[in-house]
């Protein structure tokens, strides 16, 4: 059924405020969980599954699908779609306040059609967990999948943080026509396949983000400028940056993710 005659049937309007867009085309739909790639025996986070369209997709395949939902006029329509699947579980609240470190006792994958507005706080709530998830697969804005992806010399502080954990992939693009409503926006399939081990060690990622984010705060400056707000003078700067083999008088988006570990070794 098209999400405006469901919609229609229960007497519920899209908000906007919430960036509520149903994808619905099914092809599309299909594409994101073959990119998951979840098998038989694995267990699944779905966030915002509203009106269950994907979540059904979902249960098809994997082991158990535990869907979060925050919009609490939606659950009367997932408890009837859904009524046929004994593998899915459907928890109300916010996904920003869900401890992914007690939802899951082993490793999962995330396949998700977020609001577009919160596909960054949503991705730092993943990524920052202990129990990480294996595989995230989401549908985000097109132009953050690209900046995600992004490589020198168009690196940002979003794509060295998430590549810090993952190797993303721009799977497909999605056009509006697949939602409904229409989005104002151009959408893709993104992919993050997380890394096996950890390049950093828990306790010192927030001093590489620190790291990271003076040397992302003014673009149009030399790195060697912008890393002297953590404190160190020029002599100190240099030093570093000669010990991690990095020019000074290149720019942030220019560095690698390995140049930054390098830089981080050596503060």
């Amino acid at each position: 059924m098209h999400p405006k005659q469901l919609l229609t049937q229960y007497q519920i309007e899209p908000k906007k405020s919430l960036g509520q867009n149903f994808l619905f085309d099914e092809n599309v739909l299909a594409r994101i969980v073959e990119a998951a790639e979840v098998e038989p025996f694995e267990p699944v986070l779905e966030i915002g599954p509203g009106l269950g369209s994907l979540t059904r997709v979902l249960a098809q395949t994997a082991a158990s699908v535990t869907a979060v939902e925050l919009d609490q006029r939606f659950l009367p329509i997932l408890k009837h779609e859904l009524a046929f699947f004994d593998n899915v579980r459907v928890i109300h609240g916010d996904i920003l306040e869900q401890n992914l470190d007690t939802l899951f006792e082993r490793p999962y994958k995330v396949v998700a059609n977020v609001p577009y507005y919160i596909t960054g706080a949503i991705l730092r709530h993943l990524l920052s967990a202990q129990q990480k998830p294996t595989t995230v697969v989401m549908t985000v804005q097109k132009e953050v999948a690209e900046r995600v992806t992004a490589v020198p010399p168009k690196m940002s502080l979003l794509a060295v943080s998430t590549q810090l954990y993952a190797v993303p992939e721009l799977v497909t693009t999605i056009k509006a026509g697949a939602f409904w409503p229409r989005p104002d926006v151009d959408s893709a399939v993104l992919k993050l396949a997380l890394h096996p081990e950890p390049m950093l060690p828990f306790t010192q990622e927030k001093k590489f983000f620190t790291l990271v984010k003076a040397g992302f705060s003014q673009k149009r400056k030399q790195l060697k400028n912008n890393l002297r707000q953590l404190g160190y003078n020029q002599e100190e700067v240099t030093a570093v940056l000669e010990a991690a083999q990095v020019d000074g008088r290149r720019r942030a988006e220019t560095l690698t993710l390995n140049e930054w570990l390098a830089i981080h070794q050596n503060v």
